[in-house]
């Protein structure tokens, strides 16, 4: 396979693969493009790369991590591998720093103070609820303004000006953090917004991680990932990037920002932020603006699936050696885990469970199915549900347990019940029974 070292290889690894496809007919940046992109995801479509995009002379490219088979190709693996793949690089004993070269593509172009209007960028009013057009698919790299060290996250940016952004930060984030840091001694934390990036960095800066996210990038491609100084901004900055957005962060100011469409599948709400103040914007010849759906397959497999199957796989297999897979489902906001058993235990399935309720608080409910039930297949999923699960003996609930304060279903604490579900089959209630297959075939050689 090719070698993936930034976004441009990357489309050429997905057309080789069949999921690129080239929307060569205008769309409009105003919901358009967002219902032809989440179109594609809902029906397991190919990323499409939108080459005539309305009022704009860049393409527009979505969807780059949406599914398990793109997850794969972006790590270089087979799709049974992800998980194993993605628990390696973020080993922080495995992680490749950052390699500093001396310039970089996006230095190509370069306009700053005045002249800067990030207006003329090809940004997304994705859902007809969204505030306005938001930057989705940029990276944030910030910089600890104490130890020095580099720093990769995602936070959602509304246009509100030539030369602002409303900037949503959680209080849990790094980045928040530096921010306080800069506020106590009254002064602006600088930033850059990386556009259009190597897949391996956009997966890394979905991760929570105490080092670098530069790190866990440079494990996935198994070298470290060139970095570059801003134009305005004392940061390092992925060298290979499409696009490029420096600025500040000032103390103590707060606007309005949102909503936007979240992951959950629901409407945020409107928050005090704070403003990045823009200061330039560079970019490569002949750039691609890269955007994520938000409230959509990427935005759950970006922040949710990637960064933390791997810590409830070996949550659950501390209790099961017998653990063979684990996947966080898409179509389930995040707060779905379905969990493949080798069983040698009735009690095991339970017990599996349990561990994944306690790995991670987004977790609100749990499926255990046989290792001949496809994880990643809705309808095979659904299929163990309606024949392996007597539903007045196989679920069991957890009252009271804490989950995400987004879930709409829970408290505004994130109090809810979860449920675990044991849809493994032999229960020892009956015959077992042997369940029909069919072998694979390669059906272009009949079609």
């Amino acid at each position: 396979m090719l070698k993936i070292h930034d976004l441009r290889s990357y489309l050429a690894v997905l057309e080789t693969a069949g999921q690129l496809v080239r929307i060569r007919r205008p769309v409009r940046l105003e919901h358009e493009l967002a219902d032809v992109a989440a179109a594609l995801e809902r029906q397991g479509g190919p990323a499409p790369l939108f080459e005539s995009v309305v009022g704009s002379t860049w393409p527009v490219f979505s969807s780059a991590v949406a599914n398990q088979q793109r997850a794969a190709l972006a790590l270089g693996c087979e799709k049974a591998q992800v998980v194993e793949v993605m628990r390696r690089a973020l080993d922080p004993a495995q992680g490749i720093p950052p390699v500093r070269v001396g310039s970089a593509a996006w230095q190509a172009h370069v306009v700053t103070g005045d002249a800067v209007d990030v207006r003329q960028l090809p940004i997304p009013v994705h859902a007809r609820g969204d505030g306005g057009p938001f930057i989705t698919g940029g990276v944030t790299v910030s910089k600890d303004p104490i130890s020095g060290r580099g720093n990769l996250s995602y936070n959602r940016m509304q246009v509100k000006g030539p030369r602002e952004l409303g900037f949503d930060v959680n209080e849990w984030r790094h980045v928040r953090q530096f921010m306080e840091v800069q506020e106590a001694k009254n002064e602006p934390l600088p930033i850059a917004i990386a556009i259009g990036l190597d897949p391996a960095i956009s997966i890394a800066a979905g991760a929570r991680y105490e080092g670098d996210e530069l790190y866990i990038a440079g494990a996935i491609r198994g070298e470290g990932v060139p970095v570059c100084p801003g134009v305005t901004v004392p940061i390092l900055i992925p060298a290979e990037a499409e696009i490029v957005i420096e600025g500040y962060l000032p103390p103590h100011v707060r606007e309005g920002e949102g909503p936007l469409a979240e992951f959950h599948g629901y409407y945020g709400r409107i928050w005090e932020s704070p403003v990045f103040h823009v200061t330039a914007i560079c970019w490569r010849d002949d750039p691609i603006f890269q955007t994520i759906i938000p409230g959509w397959n990427e935005h759950v497999y970006i922040g949710n699936v990637l960064p933390r199957e791997p810590l409830l796989l070996n949550f659950a297999r501390h209790v099961s050696k017998n653990v063979v897979g684990l996947h966080i489902a898409p179509y389930g906001s995040g707060f779905l885990a379905i969990v493949a058993l080798n069983k040698q235990n009735p009690g095991e399935p339970k017990n599996v469970a349990m561990a994944v309720f306690t790995a991670h608080v987004n977790v609100k409910w749990c499926i255990v199915v046989d290792a001949d039930v496809d994880i990643y297949d809705p309808a095979d999923v659904m299929w163990a549900l309606t024949t392996r699960v007597d539903w007045s003996r196989d679920v069991f609930l957890v009252p009271g347990s804490q989950g995400h304060e987004m879930d709409p279903t829970a408290d505004t604490r994130g109090v809810h019940t979860k449920i675990g579900v044991d849809a493994t089959a032999d229960k020892g209630r009956r015959e077992a029974a042997e369940r029909v297959r069919y072998g694979d075939v390669d059906l272009s050689r009949y079609l």
